[in-house]
Order: structure tokens, then sequence, then C-alpha cells
């Protein structure tokens, strides 16, 4: 049974349009760098409306219209997990979670990762895969999914806003167990993604607050106490790799130095859900059956490097707080919290 037509947060109905499968994530970036080169001619040359913005506005903006997100959730029903017993158990063995029969969220992520991003490299999307920050994630599992479910995975763009860098604009991606006559999503993460040089149509990005980003400006070294760590990783240079092959994220800044530098980066670096589902694992089994799962991203993670982690009860004694940081220099990498539902 398929669910009821979704909106965004704000409530803005979405047209539904149905995928056969699952995409891969090959194809969308080869989709997403043509779509990029589109939207960087479109700012550069706004006399020349063919190239677009995305849908039409009524705005006017440096780029010659209003950026305006399209109105479209995509849909794949039927996603049979039966046949990932190999996929998942890989995937646990990386991020060292326990090898069970359990989709963890983080896993669904993946699941849900390649819809999501099909949605941005639509051509009436009007912001550029390239170049893109990944600022933060907030996701719910509000149940187990195991394996052998039958899914309904949704996703759709919404809650465009300013930063003070550009834009900022949520990703949402659903998953819904086909046998639930409720048609309520079992899994929910919304991605936070940042475009700079941008701005938000009918607002003043200055003095705009956002959590922190791959950003130059950070406090100096020393200002931040990180806690007594938990844990330490010992991540190699073929980490990104191992990553991108269960993912199926291949980006060139993950995979070694080489393709790195191509886009400003001195080595290669982690993903920011590896390092984000690593430490999930590292809660480990007090987080429950459903939880909410929260992360920032700040300086990214080189590699090879090694990562201090502190996980801790929260402060208000309701689930975890965890950082991750580099010891040497004290820079935060990432923070976020796990919360049981």
């Amino acid at each position: 049974m398929t669910a009821a037509t979704p909106a965004t947060g704000a409530g803005d109905p979405l047209r539904v349009e149905s995928l056969p499968t699952l995409p891969g994530l090959g194809g969308l970036y080869a989709r997403g760098a043509a779509s990029s080169g589109r939207i960087a001619a479109g700012r550069a040359l706004p006399g020349l409306p063919v190239i677009g913005y995305g849908r039409a506005g009524d705005g006017d903006d440096d780029g010659g219209g209003t950026l305006v997100l399209p109105d479209v959730a995509y849909q794949v029903t039927g996603v049979a997990t039966a046949g990932m017993t190999a996929h998942l158990h890989d995937y646990q063995r990386l991020l060292h979670e326990p090898v069970t029969d359990v989709l963890s969220a983080g896993y669904l992520h993946v699941l849900a990762f390649p819809l999501a991003t099909a949605v941005m490299v639509r051509p009436d999307f009007p912001l550029p895969l390239l170049g893109m920050v990944h600022l933060a994630n907030a996701v719910e599992l509000r149940g187990p999914v195991q394996l052998g479910d039958v899914l309904e995975v949704r996703a759709w763009a919404e809650n465009l806003r300013p930063h003070r860098r550009g834009v900022q604009v949520d990703l949402v991606a659903e998953v819904r167990r086909a046998d639930d006559p409720a048609g309520v999503p079992v899994w929910r993460g919304v991605s936070t993604y940042l475009a700079k040089g941008f701005e938000a149509p009918g607002t003043e990005p200055a003095g705009v607050t956002e959590p922190e980003d791959a950003a130059e400006d950070r406090a100096p070294v020393g200002t931040w106490a990180p806690p007594l760590p938990t844990g330490r990783w010992a991540l190699g240079p073929g980490t990104g790799r191992a990553y991108g092959a269960v993912s199926g994220d291949r980006n060139p800044i993950h995979l070694s130095a080489l393709s790195a530098k191509a886009f400003g980066f001195p080595r290669a670096i982690a993903h920011g859900m590896y390092t984000a589902a690593r430490a999930l694992a590292d809660v480990g089994h007090a987080r429950g059956e459903a939880y909410r799962w929260t992360v920032r991203f700040a300086k990214p993670v080189l590699l090879p490097g090694t990562v201090d982690v502190a996980v801790t009860p929260a402060a208000d004694g309701v689930g975890f707080d965890y950082v991750g940081w580099n010891g040497g220099r004290r820079i935060k990498h990432f923070e976020g919290s796990v919360t049981p539902l």
C-alpha cells in the first residue's frame, strides 16, 4: 500500500514521480557534473534564460531568476531487502557494527541516499551538486527494519534558507514498510547542505547563524577543550575507498590524495556519514531499537588520520552525546547525539 501524497515540512504539497528502481550514484554524479556546469554558466551569463536556474520564479538575483526548489518527491516502491545480506554485513563490518540482520539507521541512509541525490541532479534543481558542503544530518529510526522487509523509499528537497556564505537546503528521505497499512515512515533522514555564493529569495543573509561547516575562519586552535576520549580511530588511506565501495559514494575527494587535490584538499577526506555512522556504532546497543541520531560536521578528517572520540551520557540524562576531534591539534571534526525514542 502506498502512503499518502507527501508534503514538505511547511505543508507544501509535492507531486510524486515514481522510479522503477533506486538509481546508481555513478550515473547521478555524471549528471550532477553536467548540471553544475549549466548552473555555473547561467550565473556567468544571466542574459541566456535557456540555461535556466530551476523552475521559473518572479524574483531577481545574480543568476537571473529566483531560486525555486522542485515541487517533486521521487518514489521507489517494492524495494526488496532479502538479497542485501552480503552488502549489509560488509557495511556492518566496516562500520564496526554487530553483524546482524537488522538494517541500522546508517545503512538505511546508504539505501536512500541515491534517491535524494537524484533530486539534486534534476534539471530544475537550482543549486550545483559539485561543491555542495554537507553541514548536518538529523535521522529518526522509529523501529527495527529487518532483512526480508519490502520497503518504499521517497526523497525530496525543501526548506531553502539563507546561510552567511550562501543558502542551505534540506534533502529529506523517508523509508516505509510496504506492508504497513498506515504508511508511517519507519526511518526519516534530513541532510542539510550549503551552496556557497547563492542567495535565498526574499531573505537577507547577513547575521544568519548556522551549524559549523568546512569554513576557513575557525576559532583559534586551543580555545576548545576536548573531553576525555572513550575511543580512538586509526583511519588508513583506503578508508574513503572502502566506504565508497559499500555506499556507492565514490566522490573523488574521498578516494585518493591525487583526486582530492583537484578539489582543493591536501589529501583524501573521510566521508562525513562514515564518521557519523562509526560514532553511532560506538554508542552501541544502549541506543535501543528506535532513536533519534543527529550530527553536525566541522573540519574534514584527512586520510590517513587519527580521530579521538568521546561518547558520553547526555546532560539531561536521556541518550548520549558524541564528538570526534584531532587530538594533536584540538580541531573538532563532528559532534552529535543519539536519543532513544
